[in-house]
């Protein structure tokens, strides 16, 4: 059998000879191609019309715009050269993120998968083996969440548990408790309990979405469904049995506020493990999947676990990317499927077909082999079900990550007609253009991976690359230079890697060779040796079977604090960690750059959801210290962008448009730097009576100036008609890109900064108490013995900053109109240019405003005195400072300040 390769009993010479053989005939007797089988998904390019007339509108603004700059630097402003300095840098660096964020975005494409044509070869009956396994992730919330985070978690494992994906025995689903709360344990058993009506009834009836707390919120037409009445009944019953599921989980969580002095005890009368969330042993608990589980209708039900690692003081643990990881791991030794989906607590499942789109991608026959992962997009909110096919169309998706988790669920404070389906900072424009280049970015959630690719191998190569072409497996990036010649021409089966005697020659050579193979494995995965088997078996190669309590032992060893020290976990295998906690922005990076490609799946019923309606303060806490892990990357010596894999152990496969893509999603926080002063020069203009712009305006500026904004708005169209985004969607993404950008991606940059450079760590939080608990599992967050040097600050310091912006610009436009009404009409005219750009800054903040206004109850009323303070403080200065520094005389015809 080939070294590191499927479990088929040829040789690689074998193969070979049979594929030529096979390649002979075909010339010989007239074959084609034709009989290869059709691919289950394929790209749908941008009509040429359509793509032709993008790329000229955006290549006519860069010349407008490198116009525009040749005519700022020929006309500066003399009476204001510090304010036209400023601008003039503003502008620069807009202009430079403006353009890298461009130029990943001229290759877009759409993708289209075939269930039909996967239901035919891989269903029930079909030609082809069933479907592969598949291992779902699911990230518990903290300790002492609350009911909403428990049901929110229940909800993810009911939805995952009851998809549409055959057949069921292939299906695992893992829940990961961090801080081994007892609550989210039993939680996760009231959910099993639940499952055996929920996934029959699920699958008897075809209801969308699955989850039942999304299911059960949505009204039902009777009549106009045309229900039949054994339906009806059913339904009545199954939504009273999780109404009583959610009475059940209320009264565990009333009857945990009161902890016993002496800790949990379970009802053997023995200790509570998990009675210190941060000092704990591991535990696993088999909820679904004991030999017998069926379902109420006596069907096979997939498999749910419960798994908390180990912790211990003084241990790295690496927050969420580390507890995936683990999951990894356990899940290779229980089940091993070979594709894994990772959910967070209060992300749903909402189309059914979900596993099967992604199954669409990775068992093609032309682009299968080399793609590492299935990116989803996220919906957010509860009014929709999800079952309008337009929906897709009609907002703005943003993807979960680290720069695209940058606003995660609309806060109210942006009003209430936009606090629905929007949520992140990148939207489905950049994720599409993106797939038309290596693939969309990897973004925290509702992601399929190929396990192959997580351990850290590189991609298949097509057959018709040559005969020397290295198969599948048969390169690990651990011992990428040193060993991948010798490791190609020895070793036959993995169970060699445990035997202590010669093979094949005996000879002290091979005995060598054997324990340096060992070794690097060792490594590279960790010390145990069923999970290195585990990590070279075929996609259809069940687990191992061994003893339950040896599989126990072994699968409690792999989640040990101490497991990855001294490996490559973390660094070249599984989810990357990083300083900042990026980890999914470094993960994606990684594969991308050993060659590997990603795919963007967005099928018309949206395949996940998020309930949770986040309050401001977690919103815009969260936000921050997302950008925040951006600028880590962006500040790593590893992970940069940048530069990161470009060496040729890494890979060096990264294509250069691709690395622009990820440097603009590392960098986006330094924008909001020239954005934050770009706002406040329109209200420093109008309060100064200065001006960034010369008086003297001529024909040509004026043609220069209407040309430019023709062809940025043209291309804004032109971008919105091959995307079927509304410009109401793009819209309200440019408002929340503002607020955004002079808030949350504002205080990250100097977060990012104090990390980078002291170690200090600067956290938002609503609540003190819960600073400690929400720094332990933060995504991708480092945890482990930095809380001390963890400083919490209130979420309500982040509202200053635009609070400032939008008070300094109202005032600057009632002063500028109030000089116009006393000096007539002559002095209207420098006065409307300053009054549009300020016009320009109160439109994108003004939905911030009256939502801020509109909570009434809880408004955080500092941000607003502190606006009101900072601009008549500074407007004060300026005039006191302008009367002692302005010349004795003054010319009549010069413009006075306005103050």
């Amino acid at each position: 059998m080939e070294l590191f390769g499927s479990s088929a009993s040829v040789s690689m010479k074998t193969k070979k000879k049979l594929m030529r053989d096979d390649r002979e005939q075909k010339r010989l007797f007239g074959g084609s191609d034709d009989s290869r089988p059709e691919p289950l998904s394929e790209k749908l390019p941008v009509p040429p019309a359509e793509l032709s007339l993008y790329r000229a509108a955006v290549t006519l603004r860069a010349l407008l715009l490198a116009a525009f700059f040749h005519y700022r630097f020929t006309h500066p402003a003399p009476n204001a050269p510090w304010l036209w300095l400023t601008a003039l840098a503003c502008e620069l660096c807009l202009a430079a993120a403006w353009l890298l964020s461009q130029l990943p975005k001229l290759s877009p494409t759409h993708r289209a998968t075939h269930l039909h044509r996967l239901a035919s070869r891989h269903g029930a009956g079909g030609e082809e083996s069933p479907l592969p396994g598949v291992d779902v992730l699911v990230t518990a919330p903290p300790a002492a969440s609350g009911a909403a985070a428990l049901l929110a978690t229940a909800n993810a494992v009911l939805s995952a548990l009851a998809t549409d994906y055959y057949p069921a025995g292939r299906l695992a689903c893992y829940v990961s408790d961090d801080g081994a709360d007892m609550l989210a344990f039993e939680a996760a058993s009231e959910a099993a309990a639940l499952a055996r009506r929920w996934v029959p009834f699920c699958r008897r009836h075809g209801v969308e979405p699955r989850a039942p707390e999304l299911y059960f919120a949505r009204g039902v037409d009777y009549l106009g469904d045309r229900a039949t009445p054994g339906f009806v009944k059913e339904r009545r019953a199954m939504k009273r049995e999780y109404e009583e599921f959610k009475m059940r989980i209320n009264y565990l969580v009333a009857m945990a506020r009161k902890v016993p002095e002496d800790g949990w005890v379970m009802s053997d009368g023995t200790p509570w493990p998990g009675n210190n969330p941060r000092d704990h042993p591991a535990m696993i608990q088999v909820l679904l999947g004991h030999p017998g589980d069926e379902d109420a209708e006596g069907k096979e039900l997939p498999r749910l676990f419960y798994v908390s690692r180990e912790k211990k003081p003084g241990f790295q643990h690496h927050g969420k990317a580390g507890a995936l990881n683990a999951l990894l791991r356990v899940s290779a030794l229980l089940t091993n499927g070979a594709y894994v989906l990772n959910l967070d607590h209060d992300h749903c499942v909402t189309n059914s077909a979900v596993l099967r789109e992604a199954m669409c991608f990775f068992m093609d026959s032309d682009a299968g082999n080399r793609t590492c992962f299935v990116q989803f997009p996220l919906r957010v909110g509860v009014d929709d079900d999800g079952g309008d096919p337009d929906a897709i169309h009609d907002s703005v998706f943003f993807d979960v990550g680290d720069r695209f988790l940058a606003l995660a669920p609309c806060p109210p404070l942006l009003s209430e007609s936009q606090s629905h389906d929007l949520a992140m900072l990148l939207v489905q424009i950049d994720m599409k253009c993106l797939d038309g280049i290596q693939g969309p970015v990897y973004v925290g959630s509702g992601c399929c991976f190929n396990r192959k690719a997580l351990y850290g191998f590189v991609p298949a190569f097509s057959e018709d690359e040559g005969d020397e072409t290295p198969s599948h497996w048969s390169r690990c990036c651990c011992f990428w230079k040193v060993k991948q010649r010798a490791l190609r021409r020895t070793m036959s089966t993995i169970p060699l890697l445990d035997s202590d005697e010669p093979t094949g020659a005996d000879t002290a050579r091979t005995r060598r060779r054997l324990r340096s193979y060992h070794a690097a494995l060792e490594r590279h995965f960790g010390h145990s040796p069923a999970f290195i088997a585990s990590a070279f078996a075929g996609a259809s190669d069940s687990t191992p079977a061994a003893a339950a309590s040896t599989l126990l032992r072994e699968a409690i060893h792999v989640i040990s604090c101490v497991y990855e020290e001294r490996t490559r976990w973390g660094k070249d295998v599984g989810w990357i960690y990083t300083p900042g906690g990026a980890a999914s922005l470094a993960t994606g990076l990684t594969m991308h750059a050993r060659g590997w490609s990603s795919a963007y799946c967005a099928p018309a019923r949206p395949a996940f959801r998020s309930f949770a309606r986040a309050n401001p303060s977690d919103v815009l806490a969260g936000a921050a210290r997302r950008a925040a892990a951006a600028m880590g990357v962006l500040l790593s010596l590893r992970h940069c962008p940048v530069w990161a894999g470009t060496g040729a152990g890494a890979g060096g496969r990264l294509r250069l448009l691709q690395r622009l893509g990820y440097v603009s999603a590392a960098a986006y926080p330094l924008v909001s730097l020239p954005l934050t002063l770009y706002c406040a020069l329109p209200a420093a203009c109008l309060l100064t009576g200065r001006s960034v712009f010369p008086e003297d305006v001529g024909y040509y500026d004026a043609v220069l100036l209407i040309s430019f904004l023709s062809s940025a708005a043209a291309a804004v169209a032109l971008e919105l008609r091959w995307s079927r985004v509304t410009l109401r969607a793009w819209w309200r993404d440019q408002k929340l890109w503002v607020v955004a950008g002079t808030s949350a991606c504002l205080a990250a940059v100097f977060q990012g900064v104090l990390r980078a450079c002291a170690g200090i760590d600067v956290g938002f939080s609503s609540s003190t108490q819960t600073a400690a608990a929400r720094s332990s599992s933060d995504d991708d967050g480092g945890g482990g013995g930095e809380e001390e040097r963890r400083t919490v600050m209130r979420w309500s310091r982040l509202l200053i900053p635009p609070a400032i912006l939008l008070v300094g610009n109202l005032a600057g436009v009632v002063v500028a109109v109030s000089y116009g009404v006393d000096h007539g009409y002559r002095s209207w005219g420098p006065v409307l240019v300053k009054m549009a750009l300020a016009g320009w800054v109160v439109a994108h903040l003004q939905g911030f405003f009256r939502g801020l206004l509109a909570r009434r109850d809880r408004a955080p009323t500092i941000a607003v005195l502190w606006a009101v303070l900072f601009v008549s403080v500074l407007s004060l200065l300026w005039v006191n400072v302008d009367s002692y520094s302005a010349p004795p005389a003054r010319s009549s015809s010069q413009q006075q300040p306005v103050l």
